[in-house]
């Protein structure tokens, strides 16, 4: 989403037309879910994906048809093999498709969505349905667009359809707190970064918050590990890693994150460590509740070993919690 919208701004900045294809509903299963977003450009480029395939290839037509002056608006594609309207592929899901313009008009827009999918934090991405217009709700207010009405209801985890309306999150609520810089951490953070996770790496070792790697953390921070709560903040919306370099670090750690509503807490180490680790939680006075809130050996099993491995166990975990699979 990032990279999408920063490069529909720049080319629109240069001077290119452009239309932003969103879906804007799904049923079934189809390869791409509401708010996938594909920009098409007047040289036929895109950027982007709405799940590839003929879908893909049918929405990149109508939207150089419409940069060529035709109509344009919703359009609805079935994925099932049953129907004369089929598209060739048997997903057995249909999609809903908005197209949306977007000329030297639009910048405004598309400069202040950039910015916030750098900051970070909440906010969402409005469309009128009836009259094709775009506005970003953010700190508590709605701007480049008009509407009737309140507009909390609009403002859900999800996103929301009405017959004149299209609502969706901009930005993915939550980061993941990397309590490490390590080989691990080096592989695991732009591997996130690429899965759309916001990072912060904290270490208490300079050069390793230094490492090339963390050049997409959002922030790095250098600080003993027995005060962390000092420096960061862990909402129930954030994730937690905990892969310092010694076993008393991570209890350090797992000490203060226990204590916070984080939606994850995840630890390296192997299950001789686990149990000691556990033990001495136990004497610190927490519970077994408490200590199952942690998911250790950390990562889905899939019998990796390299940091690298690890780190895509790791990654793969997040996401399935972000989803609500686990």
């Amino acid at each position: 989403m990032q990279q999408m919208f920063h490069t529909l701004r720049d080319r629109v900045a240069a001077g290119d037309q452009a239309v932003l294809c969103s879906i804007i509903a799904s049923s079934g299963s189809t390869p791409r879910g509401a708010g996938a977003k594909m920009a098409v450009f007047d040289d036929g480029s895109t950027v982007g994906t709405i799940g590839g395939g003929a879908v893909e290839f049918r929405a990149t037509e109508i939207a150089r048809g419409f940069l060529r002056g035709e109509e344009t608006g919703q359009y609805h594609f079935d994925l099932s093999n049953h129907d004369k309207t089929d598209l060739g592929m048997v997903c057995g899901g249909k999609v809903t498709v908005y197209f949306q313009p977007m000329g030297s008009e639009s910048l405004p827009l598309l400069d202040a969505v950039c910015a916030r999918l750098d900051a970070g934090g909440k906010a969402w991405l409005l469309t009128r349905l009836d009259a094709p217009a775009m506005g970003l709700y953010e700190d508590g207010e709605l701007k480049f667009l008009s509407l009737d009405g309140p507009v909390e209801p609009l403002l859900a985890p999800q996103s929301v359809l009405t017959p004149t309306l299209y609502s969706e999150p901009l930005t993915i609520p939550g980061t993941v707190y990397v309590f490490g810089g390590g080989h691990v951490a080096q592989a695991l953070v732009p591997l996130l970064h690429t899965v759309h996770f916001r990072t912060v790496v904290y270490d208490s070792r300079p050069h390793a918050v230094e490492a090339p790697a963390f050049a997409q953390a959002a922030k790095l921070y250098i600080g003993n590990y027995n005060r962390v709560l000092e420096r960061v903040t862990i909402t129930e919306e954030d994730y937690v890693v905990v892969m310092t370099p010694g076993h008393q670090s991570d209890r350090e750690i797992l000490s203060q994150v226990l204590k916070t509503p984080a939606r994850y807490i995840g630890c390296i180490g192997s299950r001789s460590k686990i149990a000691m680790t556990n033990k001495l939680l136990r004497e610190q006075g927490f519970t077994d509740t408490d200590i199952a809130r942690v998911w250790s050996p950390i990562g889905l099993p899939i019998g990796g070993e390299t940091p690298e491995e690890v780190a895509l166990s790791i990654a793969a975990q997040l996401v399935a919690v972000r989803s609500g699979k686990m």
